[in-house]
């Protein structure tokens, strides 16, 4: 088993270790750190060219003190070895493409298509280093578009309602009389429905609990603007979940950006015009349903990577231990 799966510091403690001196050992010692060929400039990028499948997610990741690397991995792989296809320095595309180009072309051009997000960067790195794959922007960014758009609207109302209450007492404070908040039906004071309304809204309502069904009540009929940007939100989820095609997806899509316009929204607007200048790589979902799933995931094990070890101090050591484990 290899040493990296598991804590150096959780076996220092239980052996009596130093976990300073085990560290530096097993680095110097015993990972084979010291003859890897890439250990004093790991940090500029890596690019593993045989791991290159036909269907590839970009994505970027921070390693420590927000360094941002971009990562390019295979789904073949599903998170294990053979996944990391390249971990490289920063995400200016100048940068990026060169060592991208790199890789054989005969490798690069089996490619058939890659899932990004947003980001123009990522995709002027997917158009000139995989010129025939088609492009696919993650159906999770377009809905978190919409939900931080939603929740931009309670955030507002929530501060308003800690201003008011501010307010009534300082009038309380002035008029020596007890400040006595307005208690909902459920319990909640004003603040509290507003603050703990956060998480069902992230939910479709079949899934909500009961308490929180009675909380959605309560929220919907004091801030009817809430209400209708929760179904704005629910309705493009819905586009996702049952359009069998593009056409279908397309057709649903127009008819979302006529509500968008109604409602008055201005985040929402900003969404529905980005979600019209970048169609056709959000359409492509619609092929086949493919999402950045693996690239969020392998994200979250870098995290947690970097979080057992408490942060990265030594770069190209934790590159050496991560392409040990997932390239």
């Amino acid at each position: 088993m290899d040493t990296q799966a598991f804590s150096i510091q959780a076996i220092s403690s239980f052996y009596g270790i130093n976990g300073k001196k085990l560290h530096r050992y097993y680095r110097n010692k015993l990972s084979e750190f010291e003859t890897w060929e890439h250990r004093k400039n790991a940090s500029n990028g890596l690019v593993f060219a045989k791991n290159i499948g036909t269907h590839l997610s970009l994505d970027e990741t921070s390693l420590s003190q927000g360094e941002l690397y971009t990562v390019l991995s295979n789904k073949a792989a599903k998170g294990k070895k053979g996944t990391i296809a390249a971990i490289l320095q920063g995400t200016q595309s100048d940068y990026i493409i060169p060592l991208l180009e790199s890789i054989p072309w005969y490798l690069r051009k089996k490619v058939q298509e890659v899932t990004l997000d947003f980001a123009s960067n990522m995709g002027v790195i997917a158009k000139r280093c995989f010129p025939h794959a088609k492009q696919v922007i993650d159906r999770f960014h377009v809905q978190q578009l919409a939900t931080e758009a939603l929740q931009e609207i309670r955030i507002k109302h929530r501060w308003e309602a800690i201003e008011a209450d501010n307010q009534a007492i300082e009038t309380a404070r002035i008029n020596k009389r007890p400040h006595i908040p307005e208690i909902l039906s459920n319990g909640d004071t004003l603040k509290q429905l507003l603050a703990r309304s956060r998480y069902l809204l992230y939910k479709p309502e079949s899934k909500w609990s009961m308490e929180q069904k009675r909380r959605s009540e309560i929220l919907f009929a004091r801030y009817p603007d809430i209400y209708k940007a929760y179904l704005l939100t629910q309705k493009l989820s819905w586009i996702y979940n049952s359009s069998p095609n593009k056409i279908y997806a397309l057709t649903r899509l127009a008819k979302w950006h006529e509500e968008v316009a109604q409602a008055g929204f201005k985040a929402f607007n900003t969404i529905s015009r980005t979600i019209e200048l970048n169609y056709k790589k959000i359409l492509n979902y619609f092929d086949n349903k493919s999402t950045n799933a693996s690239a969020e995931s392998l994200n979250a094990k870098i995290k947690a990577f970097r979080s057992q070890h408490r942060g990265v101090t030594d770069v190209n050591f934790f590159l050496f231990r991560l392409t040990k484990l997932y390239a």
